[in-house]
C-alpha cells in the first residue's frame, strides 16, 4: 500500500491547458515538478489530461475537461514571500503572458488562476496589537497593486 503523501490535494479544473498550465508553474517556482500526466479517451468531455505536479512539495492535480467550470476569485494561492525580490520575481512570472495585475497584492495568471503574492509577516503585520498600525498597514496596501514591503514596513511604523 502507498505512503500518503499529502491528505488534501488542490484539484484545479481547465478546458484545454492542464499540461501547459503544469508546466507554466513547473517552471515558475523552484523544487518543482511534473510527477504523471494520463489521458483518458472517450469521455462524456472528450479526450481528458489528468496532471499531477509538484510546488515546492505542495501536490496538485490538474484536469482538462472542457469548458464546464472556469476559475473566480473565490479561490486563490498565496505565495508567501520573504524579499521584495522574491515578489517581484512571483508577480512578473505569473502575470507573464497575459495574467492581470489585481489589487492589493492579487493577480490572475494567463490560465484565469488567481494567486496573491504577498511578504511573508503580511499575517503579522495585520495581527498587530496596534490597532492604528493595522489601520495604516491596511491604508497602504489599499493603494498598491504588487505589495512594496518597504512601504508597508514604513507605514506599519507610522513613518
Amino acid at each position: 500500500m502507498a505512503m500518503l503523501k499529502q491528505t488534501i490535494v488542490p484539484h484545479l479544473w481547465y478546458d484545454k491547458e492542464a499540461v501547459q498550465a503544469a508546466e507554466f508553474y513547473t517552471s515558475i517556482f523552484e523544487d518543482s515538478r511534473i510527477i504523471n500526466t494520463t489521458t483518458i479517451h472517450d469521455t462524456p468531455s472528450g479526450d481528458v489530461d489528468i496532471v499531477t505536479f509538484e510546488l515546492l512539495g505542495q501536490e496538485f492535480q490538474a484536469i482538462s475537461a472542457g469548458p464546464v467550470f472556469t476559475f473566480n476569485e473565490s479561490i486563490s494561492f498565496i505565495v508567501k514571500c520573504e524579499t521584495q525580490d522574491e515578489i517581484d520575481y512571483y508577480w512578473e512570472k505569473l502575470t507573464a503572458e497575459g495574467g492581470e495585475e489585481g489589487q492589493c497584492g492579487w493577480l490572475k495568471d494567463k490560465f484565469g488562476l488567481s494567486w496573491q503574492v504577498v511578504p511573508a509577516d503580511m499575517d503579522e503585520m495585520m495581527r498587530a496589537d496596534d490597532p492604528e498600525a493595522t489601520a495604516r498597514v491596511t491604508q497602504a496596501f489599499l493603494q498598491m497593486k504588487k505589495f512594496d514591503i518597504a512601504a508597508l514596513q514604513r507605514a506599519r511604523e507610522g513613518k
